[in-house]
C-alpha cells in the first residue's frame, strides 16, 4: 500500500522530533563534563574562578558573571525561540488536561518537591552530606551585611578577601532543588510528549503557556520556599535572575522569531534555523556544567555520593508527580492522547532556568548550582522510563483521535503551522 500524503507528512514530522544525538546521550555527557571539570579544577585551579570573577559587581559583591551569563543565554534563547505563544488562544478548548496541568505544576508539584527534599537531604541523608558541612555561597543582592551577621540560616565571613555567606552545604543543596520544583519543563516535554504518542497541540498549548506562567509564578513561588527552607533571596533578586534568564530570552525570542518567520517563511524557520540552533542550548549547557564541576570537583571526590544524595529525593519527585498527573487524568477520564502529556509536563523539569538561577543567586559554586545538575543528570533516563509506562498503559484510557485523524482534522492554518 503506498503511503499517503498525511501519512508521509506524520513521518517527517516523527523525524523531527526524536531525540537528537545530543538529546539521547545527554546523561553520558553529564558524566564526561563532571570528569573534565574536576580535572580542570585540579590541573587549573584558578581558570573558573577567573572567569567567574568577571561579573557586574554591586557593593563589592559579585551579582552577574559575565561569562556565564552569555553561556545561560544561549542555553535558554534557542528554547524560548521554538514557543508558539498564538496557541495560549486554544487553550479554552482543553479545559480539563489545561487545568490538571497547571494545578499539577504550579499547586501540588512546588510543595512536594520542597517537602521530600527536606525529608531526604534535611533527616535521612543529612548524616551522609555532613551535619556539620558548610557551603559558600554569594551575598544576597542588594543587601550590605556585616561581617559575623546572620541571614536566614547563613551566616557572613570572609573568604579570599570576599564577603560570602556560609550556611549548612545540605540547605545549600535543597534550594537547588527548590528551583528545580518550580520550573517546569518546557522544551524536552516536546519530546517526551511525541514518544508517548501523546497529543501535541496540547504539550504545544501548555508550553506557552507555562513559559508566561513562570514570569509571574516562578519569582513568587521561589521567594516563598527559599524563605521556608531559610535561605531568603530578596524581591531584588529574584525579579533580575527572571528578567535576565526568563523574560529576556522569552522576548528574543519572541521577536527573533516573528521577524525570522515573516521574512524567510515558516519552512525555513524549522527546517533550516531550528535545526542549526538546536545543538547551541546544549553546548551552552556542557561548557556551563564544565566550568560548574571544576569548582566542585573536591567535594565529588571527597564525598562521590553526593550526587546520588541529591538523585534519590529528585528520583522519587518525579515519579510521584507523573502518578499523580497520570492517575488524576484517569479521574477525569481524559483520552490517553491528553493524559501522557499533562503527566509528562508535570514530572519533567526545565533545568536550564533552575541552573541558571541557582547559578545567578548562589553562586556557579554552591551547592545549590550542582542539586539543579543532578536534575540534568536523571532527566533523560527517567523521562524514557516513563514514556515506556504511559505507552504499555494506553489501555487504561479511553481512546481518542489517532494523530493521523487529528491532522486531517485540523483546518489547513493549522497544519501548515505545525
Amino acid at each position: 500500500m503506498k503511503n499517503s500524503p498525511e501519512k508521509v507528512e506524520v513521518s517527517a514530522e516523527a523525524g523531527r522530533k526524536g531525540l537528537s544525538f545530543f538529546e539521547r546521550y545527554l546523561t553520558l555527557w553529564v558524566f564526561v563534563c563532571i570528569l573534565i571539570g574536576i580535572l580542570l579544577g585540579r590541573a587549573v585551579p584558578g581558570f573558573a574562578k577567573t572567569l567567574d570573577g568577571m561579573a557586574i559587581y554591586v557593593r563589592k559583591a559579585p551579582v552577574v558573571s559575565l561569562p556565564i551569563a552569555i553561556c545561560l543565554f544561549f542555553m535558554m534563547y534557542p528554547i524560548m525561540v521554538k514557543i508558539d505563544f498564538s496557541r495560549v488562544l486554544r487553550a479554552g478548548k482543553s479545559v480539563k488536561p489545561v487545568g490538571l496541568t497547571l494545578i499539577v505544576n504550579w499547586v501540588i508539584k512546588p510543595f512536594t518537591m520542597y517537602a521530600i527534599s527536606i525529608l531526604f537531604l534535611g533527616v535521612l541523608f543529612r548524616g551522609f552530606i555532613g551535619v556539620d558541612a558548610v557551603d559558600h555561597v554569594k551575598m544576597p543582592f542588594g543587601l550590605d551585611l556585616s561581617v559575623g551577621e546572620t541571614y536566614g540560616a547563613g551566616k557572613v565571613i570572609l573568604s579570599n578577601g570576599m564577603k560570602v555567606l556560609e550556611v549548612p552545604l545540605w540547605r545549600s543543596y535543597l534550594a537547588g532543588c527548590i528551583l528545580l520544583g518550580i520550573a517546569p519543563c518546557t522544551a524536552m516535554v516536546l519530546v517526551w510528549g511525541y514518544l508517548a504518542k501523546g497529543n501535541d497541540g496540547h504539550t504545544l498549548i501548555m508550553v506557552a503557556i507555562n513559559s508566561l506562567a513562570m514570569l509571574f509564578l516562578y519569582g513568587l513561588l521561589g521567594g516563598f520556599l527559599l524563605d521556608e527552607g531559610r535561605l531568603p533571596v530578596p524581591w531584588q533578586a529574584l525579579l533580575l535572575s527572571i528578567s535576565v534568564y526568563v523574560a529576556l530570552p522569552l522576548v528574543a525570542g519572541y521577536i527573533s522569531r516573528k521577524w525570522i518567520i515573516a521574512r524567510m517563511g515558516r519552512q525555513w524557520f524549522e527546517e533550516k534555523f531550528l535545526h542549526v540552533l538546536t545543538p547551541v542550548t546544549i553546548i551552552a549547557l556542557l561548557v556551563t556544567l564544565v566550568l560548574l564541576f571544576s569548582f566542585k570537583g573536591d567535594v565529588i571526590v571527597s564525598n562521590p555520593l553526593t550526587i546520588l544524595w541529591i538523585a534519590i529525593p529528585l528520583f522519587i519527585q518525579t515519579n510521584l508527580i507523573f502518578w499523580l498527573g497520570y492517575g488524576a487524568a484517569k479521574l477525569l477520564k481524559l483520552r490517553y492522547e491528553d493524559a501522557a502529556p499533562s503527566a509528562m509536563i508535570g514530572a519533567s523539569n526545565h533545568f536550564e532556568v533552575a541552573i541558571a538561577t541557582a547559578a545567578m543567586l548562589f553562586g556557579l559554586s554552591s551547592g545549590a548550582a550542582l542539586a539543579t545538575v543532578v536534575g540534568v543528570l536523571i532527566e533523560v533516563p527517567v523521562m524514557l522510563m516513563l514514556v515506556k509506562i504511559c505507552l504499555r498503559t494506553q489501555n487504561w484510557f479511553i481512546s481518542g483521535y489517532t494523530k493521523l485523524e487529528t491532522l486531517k482534522t485540523q483546518p489547513s492554518e493549522t497544519r501548515e503551522e505545525s
